[in-house]
């Protein structure tokens, strides 16, 4: 067996990935054999996306013409090539549905990152991992790579959400407002919101300013992966994606969550094996 990191680069859409300049995912796809793929996300927000990711589904290719279950027996079957395991027994996915689960019955060693505060420590989404915890800083992929730790016996299994992709997208002006998503707009149903109306829409410079700062971090994220890839024992098996990508204008839309837009379901997605060489 192989030990496994799964990357998830929270909100960074297909087209705006493929702007990015990425030596380190050009070097790694080039030892797999494999192009950036454009796939699609089972959920247009964080939490739904982490749950299906959860349960061992990667982002799909939305193929006509086949059956959904022909698509999910396709998909988890491909863990026995990713784990590098002779035979998985997919009896233990029953009842709980769990990929970290099966993990840990396998003997991995399960260890979660994430950055956005819907998949902190108490959310269901920490179940049946060894050692899951939010960074304290929102854009810490750096710290995640830090901890990595390959001794011992037992393979790995790390998850990491980021949030460097996520708004603000590493911008610090003091001009752009506090946008919140489900977490936040809780936090505050129970306070006294002291508003003068409702938050002006992005105009259109902002938007495209926005993108391209998004743009910035993932090539940020790219040269972080130099340092992931030295770290991890060759044949470690790499999945590097999205939960769900992001609108910036277009249909006079902005970000993701309630918002039905192509856009919105496209996720970047790239994986194989850290070269041995």
């Amino acid at each position: 067996m192989n030990s496994l990191v799964w990357v998830v680069m929270d909100s960074c859409r297909y087209d705006t990935f493929m702007r990015a300049a990425t030596p380190t995912v050009d070097w790694f796809s080039g030892f797999n054999n494999v192009l950036v793929e454009r796939r699609y996300s089972y959920a247009s927000w964080t939490s739904p996306a982490h749950y299906a990711f959860m349960m061992g589904l990667v982002p799909h290719r939305n193929v006509a013409g086949v059956f959904a279950s022909e698509v999910y027996k396709e998909d988890l079957g491909q863990w026995t090539e990713r784990l590098g395991t002779g035979g998985l027994d997919f009896s233990k996915f029953i009842p709980h549905l769990s990929l970290p689960k099966v993990l840990q019955e396998m003997g991995y060693l399960t260890i979660g990152r994430v950055s956005l505060p819907v998949l902190n420590e108490t959310t269901l989404l920490s179940a049946y991992f060894d050692d899951y915890r939010m960074m304290e800083d929102h854009n810490d992929f750096a710290g995640m790579i830090r901890e990595m730790d390959f001794s011992g016996d037992r393979p790995r299994f790390y998850f990491f959400n980021l949030g460097e992709t996520h708004y603000p997208y590493m911008l610090k002006e003091s001009s752009l407002p506090r946008i919140s998503g489900v977490h936040g707009a809780v936090r505050w149903l129970d306070r006294e919101q002291e508003s003068s109306g409702p938050m002006p829409f992005f105009d259109e410079g902002t938007m495209e300013r926005l993108r391209e700062q998004q743009v910035r971090c993932v090539e940020y994220i790219d040269g972080l992966l130099g340092e992931l890839f030295r770290k991890c024992p060759k044949g470690t098996h790499v999945i590097l994606t999205a939960d769900h990508g992001e609108l910036f204008g277009e249909c006079n839309y902005f970000g993701h969550g309630p918002v039905i837009h192509e856009k919105v379901f496209e996720v970047p997605f790239v994986e194989g094996k850290v070269p041995k060489t």
